[in-house]
């Protein structure tokens, strides 16, 4: 572990100019524009106020601290680092990494941690995903918010940005990509499938960091019967290709050509902090989030019943908006299907709670209870190209088990009354015989029957835009397509 430079706290002198924290500290993490919200300042008081909130508490020797390839992130974690060290508690930097890397160090190393990263959002941005130790989530509920109060009492100058009764902790630098890389790689063994050719879109992201450790020989383990077909691997928080976000169908083409043009078994696709994967077929087609999540479960159900666990004690956690097939597939195999809200945090706390195995979500997040029940992308790739790996058929064929409705994907309205407008949505189901709830949102469901087909909508309103969100599921196309659209005119106010 080598030591790292520190950098000057005369840099950092709180003033009436402070940017105010709420405005980008959200319920589940931190994601700001650069310098105007995120800047030194910002990081160094955030990190003095998370060595209060939860290092110290905790009793917690150290901090881990990684970033990714934003062009601010080195700046903006270092001085994160300083502000925890300001307190007596070491800071380890782990430098360049995934979000689910930082997740792999808070759990081997058993630290509490901090990501620095703004995961897809445009290059202007910067952000902060923080964990205590184990990868445990720190969200609104869970220490976020007096975090963020703290914080902000501490740029506007009404305490202290350091302790004058500790002794500094000190700073140091830590690699472990390759510890990383061999502990995913001892999750799922991928020796002995056939030989795949793996189209692999990083977005310039850290997938392009992260990938030829743990399907390539970058980090010094052996070589894996694939063939890696990569697209924009050169790490570049500008984004020069296309954005990273995979779940924007745009942002999947180039993808989906280079599938085909290589005659390519499978394509990966990883978001800015490759923390999310996402799955196209052979003949360059997206394989639903959803489908891989029952997919995946079903492997790990199969897993824990050839360990001995009976069936019925292996949870599944899933969120509100995935499939209908999810949780039938669950119960096919006999397993607990555990339904939550959306939401890294909540699937955390449930997976936790429930000592549920493995968990899955729309936006192609999946958690591992072998992974500190944390999300990890690379992970559930792995499960894809072992299970595909493993057998003779293409990925379509072999995934179409997996994926038995027809759904509308997210669909997002501006709206100016969420609740007004959601009340005369509940009343025109009712009318359609739909049951509800309101775990998350509010789900109508329509269970078929006297010629009209299954068919489910969840509407929910955004944490932090005017906005309404719709997801639509059918026993068929025509029948989504109906409720999609008579739904989303009463959303928008459309006459139909």
């Amino acid at each position: 572990m080598a030591p790292a430079a520190s950098l000057s706290a005369a840099t950092r002198v709180a003033g009436v100019t402070a940017p105010v924290l709420a405005d980008f500290i959200k319920a589940y993490d931190v994601r700001g524009v650069v310098p105007e919200q995120l800047n030194v300042d910002v990081a160094y008081a955030i990190g003095s106020a998370f060595a209060q909130v939860v290092a110290l508490p905790e009793q917690a020797k150290a901090v881990v601290v990684g970033h990714d390839m934003r062009p601010s992130s080195p700046e903006l974690s270092r001085a994160f680092a300083d502000g925890v060290a300001a307190h007596g508690v070491d800071a380890i930097l782990i430098g360049l990494c995934s979000t689910d890397g930082l997740y792999y160090a808070s759990g081997a190393l058993d630290l509490p941690g901090a990501m620095f990263t703004a995961s897809h959002n445009p290059a202007q941005y910067n952000g902060i995903k923080l964990c205590r130790a184990g990868a445990r989530p720190v969200g609104q509920d869970s220490g976020l918010t007096d975090i963020r109060d703290l914080g902000q009492a501490i740029l506007d100058g009404g305490k202290p940005f350091a302790r004058d009764d500790l002794e500094p902790g000190t700073v140091t630098e830590r690699d472990v990509l390759a510890d990383y890389a061999a502990f995913l790689r001892s999750l799922v063994d991928l020796s002995q499938i056939r030989p795949l050719k793996v189209v692999v879109d990083a977005g310039n992201g850290m997938g392009g960091h992260t990938v030829p450790a743990v399907l390539g020989t970058a980090a010094g383990l052996p070589e894996l019967p694939l063939e890696v077909v990569d697209l924009y691997f050169e790490l570049d928080g500008t984004f020069p290709n296309h954005e990273a976000n995979p779940l924007e169908p745009e942002n999947l083409r180039d993808l989906q050509a280079a599938v085909r043009e290589h005659g390519a078994d499978i394509g990966l696709a990883f978001d800015g902090d490759a923390d999310r994967c996402f799955v196209v077929d052979e003949r360059g087609e997206p394989v639903s989030p959803s489908a891989i999540t029952a997919m995946v479960a079903a492997r790990e159900v199969a897993r824990e019943v050839a360990a001995g666990t009976p069936a019925a004690d292996v949870g599944i956690v899933y969120n509100a908006i995935s499939s209908a097939a999810v949780p039938e597939i669950i119960a096919e195999r006999g397993a607990r299907g555990i339904r939550t809200r959306v939401g890294h945090s909540f699937i955390k706390a449930q997976m936790a709670h429930e000592g549920a195995v493995f968990g899955g979500e729309h936006s192609a997040h999946y958690y591992f209870r072998d992974f500190w029940f944390a999300d990890t992308g690379m992970l559930a790739a792995l499960h894809v190209l072992a299970a595909l790996g493993t057998q003779d058929e293409p990925l379509s064929r072999f995934m179409a088990a997996y994926n038995r409705y027809a759904a509308s994907g997210e669909i997002n309205s501006t709206v100016a009354d969420a609740a007004g407008t959601t009340e005369v949505v509940r009343e025109w189901a009712a009318e359609q015989g739909a049951e509800f709830d309101t775990l998350d949102g509010f789900t109508a469901t329509h269970r078929g029957g006297d010629g009209d087909p299954m068919w489910w909508f969840n509407l929910r309103p955004s944490n932090t835009e005017p906005l309404l969100r719709l997801n639509v599921e059918a026993a068929d196309e025509a029948t989504m397509e109906r409720v999609r659209d008579d739904v989303l005119a009463l959303v928008r106010g459309e006459a139909r």
